[in-house]
């Protein structure tokens, strides 16, 4: 399918040809979801911890006598049912990691790119590069777009002056072409990609 190619300044430069094996499938929400489930578990540090009955500090004395103060029996000021006891089946570090298939992660990628270029929210620029690194230059540029936000991949090294300049602007994210990723792609209003993201994302995934 063809697609427009512009420059930061909105104008058009040229066309490019998009590959259908890429930017052309069908739309699978499911798939959408098991990748974006698995992409946030792996983000989860799990380093979660309640400690237990055996792990609270406190004396190993019985709190006070059996029986004749007409209160219930107690054994120890570790139980889980005083004030300052351990936590009963309380959250203990884990990986929350799971498996998830190659082709399954592929088949996810390409799903997000052609859900952006069947909205009509794929934009393709000829490259990302600005002279200096100022936010406000680079925001008057981008508002010319009317982006309410936006993902910015770049090539396989993004110029330093660009990075710069967009990490101050809202709901803007930039990212080289190897980092590309489901959930980036999905939590972003549009979709910008340079001609070498779109190069590279074709040679990866056709």
């Amino acid at each position: 399918m063809k697609c427009t190619v512009k420059n930061l300044d909105n104008k058009d430069v040229g066309d490019i040809d998009l590959k259908d094996e890429v930017f052309g499938v069908a739309v699978r929400s499911d798939i959408l979801g098991r990748m974006v489930n698995w992409q946030l578990a792996k983000r989860r540090a799990g380093t979660h911890k309640a400690k237990e009955r055996g792990e609270v500090r406190g004396t190993t004395a019985k709190p006070f006598r059996q029986k004749g103060t007409g209160r219930a029996r107690q054994g120890s000021v570790r139980s889980p049912i005083l004030r300052g006891g351990g936590v009963v089946f309380g959250p203990r570090p884990r990986d929350y990691t799971f498996a998830l298939p190659k082709k399954v992660r592929r088949l996810a990628l390409k799903s997000a790119l052609s859900a952006k270029q069947a909205d009509g929210k794929l934009v393709v620029v000829d490259e990302v590069r600005l002279e200096s690194p100022k936010t406000k230059a680079l925001a008057e540029r981008l508002a010319g777009f009317g982006w309410p936000s936006a993902l910015i991949v770049g090539g396989a090294a993004v110029d330093e002056n660009f990075t710069r300049a967009a990490a101050n602007i809202p709901a803007v994210d930039v990212l080289p072409q190897q980092g590309i990723n489901v959930y980036d792609i999905l939590r972003r209003d549009f979709l910008v990609l340079t001609t070498d993201a779109v190069r590279h994302l074709e040679e990866r995934l056709a």
